[in-house]
């Protein structure tokens, strides 16, 4: 299959339900699983090794979990496998969109989710008219290492004014229970988290404590976080 450009000549399907406010990113398939069967409606399986001797599998075990709870199921970089699996969405970071076909991506129906990192990202990622739109990272992570520096609240409150709401968008980058609110304040339409639920003690106490603090209502209540 051949690798486009950076551009494609439609739009990417958009997401239903929306993709908040909660997007968890893991890289464990029962742990996806136990996510679906706990409420959380979007997630994405990021398995970074190509050479991953399940990939396949997982793969294809993430789309059929999708199917089964009626969720939104992302499959980050690896395109090709989730084309032939006919996932719901994939995901792909700067680098990734310049191999992808994004053509065969939207004829599809799949969705897509773009990583962006500074305004120029931002702009090429908005030209693709993609699903949803990926801004971080916000703190400082250890899951995985950054070219850039941490955008921060303020920087992610500008990205988002450039956006406008034509998409939806995901800050996504050391987020977990203690900034959550701030982030959240900012309009974003989801919060990413890793560690926060892959590190959980009690994933479902974790899980609701993430849904009383991202209401809709509390983005007018003043945080009591900090």
């Amino acid at each position: 299959m051949q690798a486009s450009n950076v551009f494609v000549s439609q739009p990417f399907e958009k997401m239903e339900e929306g993709i908040g406010p909660l997007y968890p990113v893991v890289d464990d398939i029962l742990l996806l699983q136990r996510l679906l069967a706990l409420g959380v409606r979007t997630v994405q399986l990021r398995v970074k090794d190509p050479s991953h001797p399940h990939l396949d599998a997982m793969i294809k075990d993430a789309v059929g979990y999708g199917e089964l709870y009626n969720a939104q199921v992302f499959i980050n970089d690896h395109w090709e496998k989730a084309l032939a699996a006919g996932a719901y969405g994939i995901h792909l970071g700067q680098d990734d969109l310049k191999r992808a076909d994004l053509d065969a991506i939207a004829s599809a129906g799949i969705r897509l989710g773009v990583s962006t990192r500074t305004a120029e990202e931002l702009q090429l990622a908005l030209s693709l008219n993609p699903s949803y739109l990926a801004i971080g990272h916000i703190f400082p992570t250890p899951t995985k290492k950054m070219p850039t520096p941490p955008q921060g609240i303020e920087q992610l409150k500008s990205h988002l004014l450039t956006v406008g709401g034509k998409v939806p968008t995901v800050a996504i980058g050391g987020i977990d229970l203690s900034v959550a609110s701030e982030v959240w304040q900012s309009g974003v339409d989801a919060i990413a988290v890793v560690r926060a639920v892959t590190q959980a003690e009690d994933l479902a106490a974790t899980l609701h404590s993430f849904a009383e603090i991202l209401k809709e209502e509390a983005r007018h209540e003043p945080s009591t976080t900090f």
